[in-house]
Parts: structure tokens; sequence; C-alpha cells
């Protein structure tokens, strides 16, 4: 069956809301692993809603730097999350690929990741969403 990945931002902004409720629902579950892999998945699907509606080519990246940057391309006021992207990027990791040594990981961790990265979804947030009354 062919994948064929949406080009409306507002499908990716839909997407990356429910990946970010399922990071509360998992946290409540003591499982952080799990709930990092979906923050992290929610921060890449608010950035490609973003870039989306900037007119962006959509891309198969799930690297957040990757698209950090290009998010800072159109909007530099991202530049301040470079840090909490490069940890939640190794959250997809640690959920993904089985490592030999403790991880590190836990609840507190990405509790503390997810109230970082609060400031980047709320400026994704609006800034998407005027870019999708801009479109129309």
């Amino acid at each position: 069956m062919p994948h064929n990945e949406s080009f409306y931002p507002a499908d990716w902004l839909r997407i990356a809301e429910k990946d970010l409720s399922r990071v509360e629902k998992l946290l409540g579950l003591d499982d952080p692993e799990a709930a990092g892999f979906f923050l992290q998945q929610a921060i890449e699907k608010f950035f490609k809603a973003f870039l989306l509606s900037r007119g962006w080519k959509l891309q198969r990246v799930h690297d957040l730097e990757v698209l950090l940057n290009a998010a800072i391309s159109y909007d530099d006021s991202f530049g301040v999350f470079r840090e909490v992207c490069q940890k939640v990027s190794g959250f997809y990791f640690v959920e993904r690929y089985p490592f030999v040594i403790e991880t590190g990981i836990s609840v507190e961790v990405v509790r503390n990741s997810l109230q970082e990265v609060m400031g980047l979804i709320g400026l994704v947030r609006s800034t998407a969403k005027l870019g999708l009354k801009e479109q129309v």
C-alpha cells in the first residue's frame, strides 16, 4: 500500500497534538521511554506543521535539529530551543534501539523536557495557525 504524507499543516498539527497528549498519559503510567519517544514525535510534527505553513517542501527527516534549523530560517526566535531539541532527539533512540547500558531517562527528565519545549510548541501553534490563515 503506497504511503503518501499530507502536505497540509493542519493535518500535522492534529497529529502533533495527539502525540503530545500521549506524553502525559505515558508519564502517568511511569513509562518515560515511550513518553520521550512521543515527545520527540510531537515536536517533529509541530515543526513540520510550521514549516509547511511557510511553504517548505515536506521531507522525510526525523532529526529535530535539522527541522529546527529549517524553522530558524523562517523565524530566528526558534534558536533558543536548540539544546532541548538535541536532548529530545535522543529520546527517539532510547525507545527504538536497545542499549547495553542504562539510558538514564526518567519521568522527571521527560517532564522537564516537556516543560522546556512548551514555549516552542506555543510558538508553532500560533505561527502555524497564522500561516494557515494567510494561505486561505
